[in-house]
């Protein structure tokens, strides 16, 4: 016989889980209790906020390809770790988070800190469950774990009461974790799909998704680049295709460049694959007509809830990314420059003005394009800083990118302390701005006690840049709440182990970061950023001049 907490986690080391991410509470003392006898099986990397557990969670998940654990207590745990689960909804991310709940006997009384989970994440978790009986653990959580994973993956939200996790249990822990193929195209799909592209003047492959594997990748890009069409990723997953191949052309999210707008605007057939078509990386929808595009669609996925769920394609396929490009072979066509002009448009749009900022991130990020190791692992959270992890630096196939679909701010910092945990021996960075970073720089905390501690390069701008922007475009010259006074980001850093400096200038930046890469500590640098270089090819003052213009005019 065994508590439900034991059979909890006997399981989720049977099912292969090493870690948990999580902040304690005591409605799930019988969980961390039998955690005591599982160090260095399955691990709980202690917490500073339910919400960074959660990042950090929704990002092993995005990162490894496996669910990540959250463990977090009742109702205000709860409601912290929500941004979490959102995230990884939004990133199609597999992720486990374990709530806290009250004894069986008090539910439905509003008891204390009580919440009805299933009406709480029912829309925005892939699935929320609460165990009622501790002989269901076993079966519960096995359908929990190939929830996440199967077809879209995602986030599941699984409550514990607190009594059922003390009750005693005679049921067999977990053995093994299942596994689950993916759905496969048929042959004429394929073959139907192979005619399709080969009819096409203009074609271009549109891809996706963090549930890629290596092979998959592979797989993808000979076919890509053996038949010569553009590749372009989805808001923020332009990690999953290798950019130094020569048919990479670009990202489709936010500020998407003209040139990519018009390659899915121009193109005639578009191939996309493990594809949700959220709004940024169809520019709000309006790349695409809907619900028929003009654009001859064939739309894979793993998932036959996501085909046609906003577009009609031609041709639907129900087939997970790693098998259907298993099945592609090499197509002609008479696209070579289309897919010519497509890449060379990429390529040109590293070319910057110098920015007028103290330090130059334009600068900095092409002396990190040479400097960082082909298998490092960025990371960021949300803001117009962005721009510089996400469309000025080229990730080959070994590097990641974990950064929200969700548009999450704070995910950044949490996301760079996971991937540490994961990789300890890689490079990680996170890019942050001074009020991304303020959302959960409390988790410097957990990097110093995991040991999991990376580089964080802060871009101090004293502003809400993202909304600063927007201010100035729509009421020029109204600064409205969005100016920062901010700490000593470097003594702060300090106080928690990290080496760390302000850089001023931008020849400063070399030299510092190179002593950021020595530390045994991880580094935070916090980089004097002008408000005025809020993008790299629009400055403030333009924007407002810009505006003000407009206005007048009206």
């Amino acid at each position: 016989m065994q508590n439900g907490g034991q059979l909890l986690v006997q399981s989720l080391v049977a099912l292969g889980a090493t870690r948990a991410f999580g902040v304690p509470g005591e409605s799930y003392l019988a969980v961390l209790d039998a955690l005591h006898d599982t160090a260095g099986k399955l691990d709980f990397v202690l917490c500073r906020n339910e919400g960074g557990a959660a990042f950090m969670a929704a990002a092993w998940g995005k990162l490894t390809g496996q669910p990540g654990l959250c463990m977090v207590t009742r109702g205000p745990g709860a409601t912290n770790a929500s941004i979490g689960i959102h995230t990884a909804m939004q990133d199609s991310a597999p992720m486990l988070v374990f709530v806290g709940q009250v004894g069986t006997d008090m539910r439905g009384r509003e008891a204390f800190q009580e919440i009805d989970y299933r009406a709480m994440f029912g829309t925005v978790a892939k699935w929320a469950v609460e165990i009622d009986h501790v002989d269901r653990i076993p079966e519960i959580l096995a359908r929990a774990w190939s929830t996440a994973l199967s077809g879209r993956p995602g986030p599941v939200v699984i409550a514990l009461p607190e009594d059922m996790l003390t009750s005693l249990s005679s049921a067999a822990p977990l053995a093994a974790p299942p596994r689950l193929t993916e759905p496969a195209p048929t042959a004429d799909a394929v073959a139907e799909t192979l005619d399709m592209l080969r009819a096409a003047q203009r074609p271009v492959v549109l891809i996706g998704g963090c549930n890629w594997s290596a092979e998959g990748r592979r797989a993808l890009q000979i076919f890509a680049e053996t038949s010569d069409i553009p590749v372009i990723a989805a808001f923020r997953y332009q990690d999953q295709f290798d950019n130094f191949s020569p048919v990479y052309s670009g990202e489709a999210g936010v500020g998407m460049p003209p040139n990519v707008r018009a390659l899915i605007r121009d193109a005639d057939t578009i191939l996309a694959i493990n594809i949700r078509f959220g709004e940024m990386t169809t520019d709000g929808y309006t790349l695409l007509d809907v619900p028929v595009p003009k654009q001859r669609l064939i739309h894979v996925h793993g998932s036959d809830r996501e085909i046609g769920k906003i577009y009609q394609p031609v041709l639907g396929i129900h087939a997970g990314p790693n098998a259907f490009a298993a099945a592609l072979q090499p197509v002609s066509g008479p696209w070579a420059d289309w897919r010519a002009r497509a890449r060379a448009a990429w390529e040109a749009g590293f070319d910057l003005p110098l920015q007028p900022s103290p330090v130059d991130m334009g600068l900095v990020t092409a002396h990190l394009r040479d400097v960082l190791p082909a298998d490092a692992i960025l990371t960021n959270g949300a803001g117009n800083f962005t721009v510089w992890p996400n469309k000025f630096y080229k990730f080959g196939p070994e590097a990641r990118l974990l950064a929200p679909q969700s548009g999450a701010m704070g995910y950044g910092l949490p996301a760079a302390i996971a991937a540490k945990v994961a990789h300890p021996g890689r490079t990680v960075v996170c890019f942050a701005g001074d009020g991304d970073f303020q959302m959960n720089c409390q988790e410097l905390g957990t990097a110093m006690q995991a040991g999991a501690q990376p580089i964080v390069l802060i871009l101090n701008n004293g502003t809400y840049g993202t909304i600063r922007a927007h201010q100035e475009r729509n009421y020029p010259a109204r600064v409205s709440g969005t100016t920062l006074e901010n700490p000593d980001f470097a003594a702060l850093a300090r106080a928690y182990g990290f080496h760390a400096e302000r850089v001023a200038r931008t020849e400063d930046f070399a030299p510092a970061f190179a002593r950021a890469l020595a530390s045994g500590t991880g580094a935070v640098l916090d980089l004097d950023i002008s408000p005025e270089a809020l993008t790299p090819r629009q400055t403030l003052s333009q924007m407002r001049a810009a505006a003000l213009a407009a206005k007048e005019k009206k």
